[in-house]
């Protein structure tokens, strides 16, 4: 019983910490799930390439839920390789926990033919992107829920979120092309400062009407600064960012920002971020969302 899907990354367009409200777009960055199951085997275990050391109890976690709802006990492994890179703001754990709840899908025989849904009347994408969220809630790897980062990975497109709720505010598609600047140290969503981020809940609230309202590269670049600000980010990239993007933020707690905008104009604030320690990487908006292998 064998299952594979991958899962977009994501940018943020809000970040949730300060209201429960949040939105994020889907990016051109992958991380793909493999599943197997067995039913003479009594747990699930995990890997993840190239980290041999991480923690795999989300991507297990969610395996289990799927089979606790459509399975029959069965266990298996888990394996997931991935291009997002972990603690860097870019929805890695969403991604993941995506890829491998519809790679347990596929292995369970749940999936519909269509690669791009999981739609035989059992459970729709919403629904599966949930059980991400509710695993990664069990083993505490986000404050939030974050259902606007998983909502965005798992539908592609931007997506605006109630996640008090794990409520889908709103969906709409943007072909953005899009750059991100990494640095090298790693930012834990589940370290973040809370009560700093809630005493900018008025800014979050204007974020989330601009956004509502679509205009999201405007919300994106307010949040950006609100948030860089509460976390202790630097805005200097962001300033650098602006005389060519659309829009640009921090993304999720850090310590990555995003821009999106026309290639052209990314490519001069490309050769401005080289030159900072890290990493850059020039890529587009994903609206295909999470697929079946």
């Amino acid at each position: 019983m064998d299952g594979r899907a991958r899962a977009p990354g994501a940018g943020t367009v809000l970040n949730a910490l300060a209201t429960g409200r949040g939105s994020a777009f889907a990016i051109e960055a992958y991380t793909t799930a493999s599943v197997s199951l067995d039913t003479e085997l009594e747990v699930v275990t995990g890997e993840i390439a190239g980290a041999p050391d991480a923690d795999t109890a989300l991507i297990e976690r969610c395996v289990e839920l799927v089979v606790e709802r459509f399975g029959d006990g069965e266990g298996g492994a888990v394996r997931t390789e991935s291009d997002v890179p972990m603690a860097a703001g870019l929805k890695s754990s969403s991604a993941a926990a995506n890829a491998t709840v519809l790679a347990t899908l596929d292995a369970l025989g749940v999936a519909d033919e269509d690669p791009t849904l999981v739609e035989t009347g059992a459970i729709d994408r919403a629904d599966a992107c949930r059980i991400g969220v509710q695993a990664a809630r069990d083993v505490g790897v986000t404050v939030t829920g974050a259902f606007d980062d998983a909502s965005a990975s798992m539908l592609g497109g931007v997506t605006v979120t109630d996640n008090t709720e794990d409520d889908l505010l709103a969906r709409e598609e943007r072909d953005w092309d899009v750059l991100v600047y990494t640095p090298d140290e790693q930012a834990f969503t589940a370290d973040a400062d809370v009560d700093r981020c809630e005493r900018i809940a008025a800014t979050a609230d204007l974020v989330a009407e601009h956004a509502l309202e679509g205009d999201f590269a405007r919300a994106m670049t307010v949040n950006g600064f609100a948030f860089s600000a509460a976390l202790e980010f630097p805005t200097e990239p962001m300033i650098e960012a602006l005389p060519h993007a659309e829009g640009v933020s921090l993304s999720g707690t850090g310590p990555s920002v995003v821009a999106v905008g026309e290639r052209t104009e990314l490519e001069a604030v490309e050769a401005i971020w080289q030159e900072r320690p890290g990493t850059t990487r020039l890529t587009t908006t994903q609206i295909e969302g999470a697929t079946i292998q």
